[in-house]
């Protein structure tokens, strides 16, 4: 229903003024974490006693085979050694059963919590004003929802029930071997000589996975950017520059991930040589006092084979610290979405505070004022050529049921005073308002209720037919869809093999560039705005079917306030009034008849285009 166009060029290069979404500080990332955790404290709670108790029944072979040891050392009977094999296997098997169930419980709770993220994630994208959006190159959005969603989720669902069991069985395990023996117990902490490996890890990890990330981001825009202009490239010749831009992205990225293999392949063998160090320390020191009488040779047995199975919850720690390191800035990146400005870079003024409700005002009937309104691209960068303003001091009062059309030759500023007129920009100085409101201050939802534009850039959905022409008007039933799409042309939709319901993209009907316009002006006809801004609405019709749709258009907006940047002029001709743009100037409004007669700077283009 609503389109916007991406400016070129911003794929390979800096955002200016922070224009980058955000990415959240750890402290804000480890809030978002407990918040998750406490919102289903009840399933943690249920997996640490699980996992608590699968460790607990764990210890009981190896101190159970120790005495197996000194019960046949000392002479003891084969009855009291079948006796004690049954409790080890009966241990073993509760082991099981506690551990699998914990991991279910782990898992169940991972993938409610991984549905909590990727809602609020998707709640926090469809929010984002689209000017922000554009800034930030639709790539890094597509990351974040997508490898990065998946990293959190795989860490959730993994993860956490993973390194509770491993924590859980690691804990257990030298506290077991301290019971057994003080001095083997102070053996055993030699598994800690790996935390200097795990601390010069975790200095550098976490920056270099978020620069991974950042990396991959502007790899996806460059090659969504490409992709996306691709007849633009091809026509203007770029297809070296791009091919160029492209090598050097991928580069980038390759040496990213170079930095992060080169971390674990300094941390792995470095924490694998900490796990032989208790082992070996426990057989000396506890051979040693063995030979003085001083512990059993079950017990040095016992303490090296806790130790020894040490080994598998340190690795499976250390496996998903790693993994956690990834994970954390991906989450990061996703929890910085919220982060991101809800507004439309609006003047301060205008805008409620970001924690304070939506502002109940409403306007107060539908005409729209500009006042003095400046604005400029990037703004607020420091970069003197952002700062610079494309549009001057324009004033135009817009009345309720007017037909205007906004002319001028490319460059003039019409597009931008339709992005401002439709609240996706908000102006530098001066006001926007309608019926009173400034546009940038209205909800969103409220905002496309007042105003809707419709550009030559379009999308459709994945879905029937109905489920795209539904978006605009949930509740619209099958004779307003097909009258909506009757209302602008779209007679290719009655030859549909399923009507409604076919099925759009791919494996079913795949809708032309004039098609998927039709369907986007359909959108607007249910969405039923007061005000209708048509930015090149028409532009991939023909022009025999862009003039009927344009006339169908006409008679289903009778009434409403319908603003047409025009670039066909008899669109122009047909209008109520016609506002001229030079250079980011207002510099003619009036009837297309006064217009002509004044034999100005409109004059001149309609008799260059009638000509």
């Amino acid at each position: 229903m609503t389109a916007t166009a991406t400016r070129p060029g911003r794929s390979g290069d800096a955002l200016p003024g922070g224009a980058a979404l955000p990415v959240a500080d750890p402290a804000t990332t480890r809030r978002a974490a407990l918040r998750l955790v406490r919102r289903d404290g009840r399933a943690v709670t249920l997996m640490l006693a699980l996992n608590a108790l699968a460790a607990g029944a764990g210890l009981a072979g190896p101190w159970l085979l120790g005495r197996i040891v000194d019960t046949v050392r000392s002479g003891g009977g084969v009855h009291t050694v079948d006796r004690l094999a049954l409790v080890i296997l009966a241990c073993g098997l509760a082991q099981l059963l506690l551990a699998r169930y914990a991991r279910y419980v782990g898992h169940r709770f991972g993938e409610r919590t991984v549905a909590r993220v990727r809602e609020q994630y998707v709640d926090r994208a469809l929010a984002l004003p689209a000017a922000v959006v554009e800034r930030a190159g639709t790539g890094d959005l597509t990351a974040r929802g997508t490898s990065d969603v998946t990293s959190v989720a795989r860490a959730l669902r993994d993860a956490v029930p993973e390194v509770c069991v491993a924590a859980a069985q690691a804990l257990f395990l030298l506290g077991a071997v301290v019971v057994l023996d003080p001095l083997l117990g102070l053996c055993g902490l030699g598994v800690f000589s790996g935390v200097f490996a795990v601390r010069w890890y975790l200095r550098r990890a976490h920056g270099a996975y978020l620069a991974e990330g950042a990396a991959t981001s502007a790899l996806a825009e460059l090659l969504a950017a490409t992709a996306a202009g691709a007849r633009t490239v091809e026509a203007l010749g770029l297809q070296e520059r791009r091919t160029a831009a492209s090598e050097q992205a991928v580069e980038h990225c390759r040496r990213t991930r170079t930095r992060t293999l080169f971390l674990r392949s300094v941390l792995l063998p470095a924490v694998d040589v900490a796990y032989v160090v208790p082992v070996v320390g426990v057989l000396l020191v506890g051979g040693a006092l063995h030979g003085h009488g001083g512990i059993s040779l079950g017990v040095v047995i016992t303490a090296a084979l806790y130790l020894r199975q040490l080994s598998d919850p340190l690795a499976t720690i250390l496996f998903w610290a790693e993994q956690l390191q990834s994970s954390g800035a991906a989450f990061a990146r996703v929890e910085g979405l919220g982060q991101a400005p809800r507004t439309r870079t609006a003047p301060a003024s205008l805008l409620p505070h970001p924690s304070a409700e939506p502002s109940p005002a409403l306007p107060a009937d539908d005409r729209i004022e500009v006042t003095a309104v400046h604005y400029a691209y990037g703004a607020g960068s420091g970069s003197p050529a952002a700062d610079r303003d494309v549009l001057h001091g324009v004033d135009l009062t817009v009345r309720p049921g007017e037909r205007l059309a906004v002319v001028g030759p490319s460059g003039a500023g019409k597009s931008t005073l339709g992005r401002l007129l439709a609240g996706i920009d908000a102006p530098r100085h001066g006001s926007v308002t309608v019926g009173g409101v400034p546009v940038a201050a209205l909800d969103p939802a409220a905002l496309r209720r007042q105003v809707v534009l419709v550009t030559q850039e379009h999308h459709v959905f994945l879905g029937t037919l109905r489920d795209n022409l539904q978006i605009a008007a949930p509740d619209a039933g099958d004779a307003a869809l097909r009258a909506a799409l009757a209302a602008v042309g779209a007679d290719w939709a009655a030859e549909l093999p399923a009507g409604l319901d076919t099925e759009l993209g791919a494996g079913g009907h795949r809708p032309d560039g004039s098609q998927s316009q039709q369907l986007a002006l359909a959108r607007v006809v249910l969405a039923d705005p007061h005000t209708v801004i048509l930015d090149e609405a028409t532009a991939l019709l023909d022009p025999r079917t862009a003039r009927h749709t344009e006339r169908a258009l006409t008679a289903v907006l009778t009434g409403r306030t319908v603003i047409a940047i025009a670039h066909r002029l008899h669109t122009a001709h047909d209008a109520d009034r016609v506002a001229v743009m030079e250079e980011g100037r207002l510099t003619e409004l009036g009837t297309h008849d006064d217009l002509v007669a004044a034999n100005g700077a409109y004059a001149a283009l309609w008799h260059s285009w009638h000509s």
